[in-house]
């Protein structure tokens, strides 16, 4: 042991040194580890183009399901609660779009108190078709709040259809 050791300024130096220099690293750690989730929470992960199809559907998003057979193309959403009137369906270049907006109040009168509690959200999906279709032969119908759109396909459509053959090595 050395006597500049046995000075007490000197010891307080090197602790305050030591001290500051555990707090930089510290802060250096704690940087990175920023760092390291501002950059997971800005990547959108290839999602880019779905969460833009998304902007504009508010609260509601319908389930769809899409079934093509060699004769039409059956497409079913979800739509609890809403009564025909509220849906729109247009078939353009082989896009199917089917919007509409959901509206549901619920009231509660009591003797002491009174309630009223409402939610809105409108919806669109767009559906590219895979061939032709005969726009004039389409069905729509709504039943226990399922849509069925019944698309027939053209005949030109319906000879387009080709079963590939499997090759076993």
């Amino acid at each position: 042991m050395t006597i500049s050791n046995l000075v007490p300024w000197r010891k307080k130096e090197e602790g305050l040194a030591e001290r500051q220099r555990l707090e930089s690293h510290l802060l250096d750690l704690r940087s990175q580890i920023d760092r390291m989730f501002e950059d997971f929470y800005s990547r959108d992960f290839g999602m880019t183009p779905f969460f833009r199809d998304l902007e504009g559907l508010g609260d509601f998003s319908p389930r769809m399901d899409v079934d093509e057979s060699e004769k039409e193309i059956t497409v079913s959403a979800e739509l609890p609660g809403l009564k025909p009137e509220d849906v729109n369906i247009s078939l353009k270049d082989n896009l199917l779009t089917i919007s509409g907006e959901k509206r549901a109040e619920k009231e509660e009168k009591g003797k002491r108190y009174y309630h009223v509690e409402r939610s809105y959200g409108s919806f669109s999906r767009s559906i590219p078709l895979p061939g032709e279709v005969k726009e004039d032969k389409v069905e729509a119908s709504l039943k226990d709040g399922l849509l069925k759109v019944i698309l027939p396909k053209s005949e030109e459509a319906q000879q387009k259809h080709k079963s590939i053959p499997i090759k076993v090595d």
